[in-house]
């Protein structure tokens, strides 16, 4: 089936790449975003958020008539959903936003229409998207009641790109792409060919589900066994980054570096879908989550012991006088998504708790989030490297990476300061 018209709903991350990259291939694409901020930025052919060439492809669909955004959904051949699936609660997955879009586009729907979930969601999720569609339009069929004659397509696809490498990634990657019925895995799968040049391969719904969620809880499995080492390592005088070099010599073993917390919107909230699911079951994915979300108190901790040792040398100094900068407040390196990030909530942390001033470098970002502490101000490289007494490396930013740290003490949880710097405070 040729889809004329295409609508994204969520342009974030994930949406407004996605949009971009269908209207680059001449496809009409009508982008959704309750942020009216966003939409008039992209109707003028700008960007909201830090992606690389993602400007200038928004900027060419734009002026070509391809691309066009909305507060409101329009009437489109198939919808993508790609809205945020955040907790609430104890880890307790929020589908309000899967269903805030779910009904808004439910006036619009017609016969012959494809729905695709992309948000990463729980088990059973595009089920209920497609049972809140169903009670929002009786006068529509579709496919937990009407099977392959439903008037509506539902599908599951979920994005599994990496921050930083999102249009190269979305052509380029596999797709799993999970129908509630074979033909609602086939329109999507031809819908998703216009620009996808990996496979798509097809299963069922909540196969899909479980697959982004399986992919984001193995890797959250093996960063936690990198953390754990990084700890074991700091109480036995160990460089815990020599060590997983030298180990990962063997043919058989790929340890991945350690980092001060697991961030993002994928892999540190994934695996809770499916401890929330089936608690009884889980054991190892429940256990590394645990370890990860332990990680960040133990990298405070280590400030804490490290003012202490500034103070002992440094007498004449007060507590408050002591200044710590933090590099790097978002998720991961080379972006500005501050989502779930450890690096934020270390720094927030350290604002509250320590009386003097913490110097934040983030050179994705040009001001601070509103409920920052009032202690916490945004410097530049350079100056918060001349001003402060305790260097905190929290992102791997390559523009880290050749600092000159002038001999101050440091403490690297990311592993690109230890060998270059002979001051080193956590080997």
């Amino acid at each position: 089936m040729h889809y004329q018209t295409i609508s994204v709903i969520g342009l974030g991350y994930i949406g407004l790449p996605t949009a971009a990259v269908f209207a680059s291939r001449r496809v009409k694409v009508i982008g959704v975003d309750v942020n009216k901020l966003a939409v008039e930025t992209i109707n003028r052919g700008e960007i909201h958020i830090v992606e690389p060439d993602l400007d200038k492809v928004v900027q060419e669909a734009v002026n070509g008539g391809y691309l066009r955004a909305s507060t409101t959904p329009e009437p489109a051949d198939a919808f993508l959903i790609a809205v945020p699936t955040p907790f609430k609660g104890d880890h307790e997955p929020d589908l309000s936003y899967i269903e805030s879009a779910s009904k808004a586009i439910a006036p619009v729907l017609k016969k012959g229409d494809l729905v695709v979930l992309e948000s990463t969601s729980p088990v059973g999720a595009t089920e209920q998207m497609a049972a809140w569609m169903a009670e929002a339009r009786p006068d529509l069929s579709f496919p937990q009641t009407d099977g392959e004659a439903s008037d509506i397509r539902i599908a599951h696809c979920p994005e599994r790109v990496l921050p930083g490498q999102v249009l190269r990634e979305l052509v380029e990657n596999d797709r799993v792409i999970g129908g509630m019925t074979p033909k609602c895995s086939d329109e999507a799968v031809a819908l998703y060919k216009t620009f996808v040049e990996g496979e798509c391969v097809v299963t069922n719904a909540r196969t899909a589900e479980m697959c982004k969620l399986t992919e984001n809880s193995f890797r959250d499995v093996n960063i936690a066994f990198a953390n754990e080492l990084s700890m074991i390592c700091d109480k036995l005088d160990i460089n815990v980054w020599e060590l997983i070099q030298l180990a990962n010599r063997h043919p058989r073993v790929n340890i991945l570096q350690p980092d001060p917390g697991v961030g993002g919107h994928c892999i540190a909230v994934d695996p809770w879908f499916i401890v929330n699911k089936t608690p009884e079951q889980v054991k190892i994915i429940k256990c590394a989550r645990i370890v990860n979300e332990l990680k960040p108190a133990w990298v405070i901790d280590k400030v804490r012991t490290e003012i202490s040792e500034h103070l002992k040398q440094n007498p004449q100094m007060k507590d408050h006088e002591v200044k710590i900068a933090c590099f790097g407040l978002a998720f991961k390196a080379n972006i500005d998504d501050l989502r779930e990030s450890p690096a934020l909530a270390i720094t927030c942390q350290l604002a509250e708790s320590h009386t003097g001033s913490i110097l934040a470098v983030e050179p994705h970002i040009e001001n601070l989030p509103a409920i920052t502490p009032s202690n916490l101000m945004l410097y530049d490289m350079e100056s918060a490297i001349l001003e402060a007494d305790i260097l905190l490396l929290l992102v791997d930013h390559n523009q880290f990476r050749n600092l000159n740290l002038k001999g101050k003490r440091f403490i690297d949880t990311r592993g690109i300061w230890q060998f270059k710097n002979i001051h080193k405070s956590n080997d």
